[in-house]
C-alpha cells in the first residue's frame, strides 16, 4: 500500500475540522424572535447520563437573558438561531455536549481550545472545569453574528437552584455585550 496516497485526504480531514468561523458580524442586532440550533437531537441510550436537564437549564437562561433585551423565543425560525456547545474538561480530557451547536461550526476545534486551556494550568492537581460557548446566528444569511463563552470549576453536589443561578450568571456574562437594535 503506498502511504503517501493517504497523507493528502488525512491532511486535508484535519484541516477541515479546524476550521472556525473568524469572522464575527459587528453592530447591534436586529431580531425580536430566536430559536435554537435543531440537530434533531435523538434520545441518550439507557446507559449514559442524562444531559437533558442541563440543557433546560441553559436554554432557560438564555432565553431569560434574551427576553430581557426584548428577543423572545419561538419554537423554530426566528429572526436569530442561538446554538451552544457545553464542554467539560480535567487535567486530562475534555467531552463536548454539542446537541444544540449545529454542524460544521468548529466545535472539535473550539473543544481542542479548551483543552489546551485546560492543560496550560500549571496547578498539579485534579480539577474539572466547564466552558460555554454561545452562538446568535442570522436565520435568514446564517451569518455570525456573536459568539461568547465563559468557563468555571465545575462544583459537585450544588441543588437544582443553586445551579440554574451560576448557570444564569454564566449565560449573563457571555451576553451582556449583546446589543439588540430596532
Amino acid at each position: 500500500m503506498n502511504f503517501k496516497l493517504l497523507i493528502l485526504p488525512a491532511t486535508m480531514v484535519a484541516l477541515a475540522g479546524c476550521s472556525t468561523p473568524t469572522r464575527v458580524d459587528s453592530g447591534p442586532i436586529q431580531a425580536r424572535t430566536f430559536s435554537f440550533v435543531d440537530r434533531g437531537v435523538k434520545p441518550l441510550p439507557a446507559y449514559t447520563d442524562n444531559r437533558q436537564p442541563v440543557h433546560a437549564m441553559v436554554q432557560e437562561a438564555i432565553t431569560k437573558n434574551l427576553a430581557a433585551k426584548g428577543v423572545t423565543r419561538a419554537a423554530s425560525g426566528g429572526d436569530v438561531t442561538v446554538g451552544y456547545l457545553i464542554i467539560v474538561g480535567n487535567n486530562v480530557s475534555t467531552t463536548a455536549l454539542d446537541d444544540y451547536f449545529g454542524y460544521g461550526e468548529g466545535a472539535d476545534a473550539l473543544q481542542n481550545k479548551a483543552q489546551s486551556a485546560y492543560t496550560s494550568n500549571k496547578n498539579p492537581n485534579y480539577f474539572e472545569e466547564g466552558t460555554l460557548v454561545i452562538d446568535v446566528i442570522d436565520s435568514k444569511d446564517y451569518k455570525l453574528l456573536k459568539r461568547g463563552y465563559a468557563s468555571r470549576p465545575l462544583l459537585k453536589n450544588l441543588s437544582a437552584d443553586a445551579r440554574q443561578e451560576r448557570i444564569q450568571e454564566v449565560v449573563d456574562e457571555i451576553l451582556r455585550d449583546l446589543r439588540i437594535g430596532s
